[in-house]
């Protein structure tokens, strides 16, 4: 069964490492193949492809208060935000 992340904007999940609990492949999500889905990225393995990690997408409620706190990758999301053209 994968874990569930649910705050994207957690420390260190990137690199934390992680085993496959189909095969004991080892690594961290930046070695895993990703899947995007509509409410979260699945982080499988790359060598089974059993999935490990799932990372729930960030509200925007998430978003401004992890860039309230001077989290850099919020920051920059809520940049990109601000800058994607309106519908009038």
């Amino acid at each position: 069964m994968a874990l569930t992340l649910d705050n994207y904007f957690a420390a260190g999940w990137r690199d934390q490492i992680h085993t496959c609990p189909a095969c004991e492949w080892r690594g961290s999500a930046r070695q895993m193949s990703m899947e995007l889905h509509q409410d979260e990225a699945e982080f499988d393995c790359p060598q089974c492809e059993n999935p490990i990690l799932l990372v729930v997408h960030p509200s925007l409620a998430q978003v401004q208060a992890a860039a309230a706190n001077g989290h850099p990758e919020a920051i920059e999301q809520l940049e990109i935000l601000a800058s994607a053209p309106r519908p009038d």
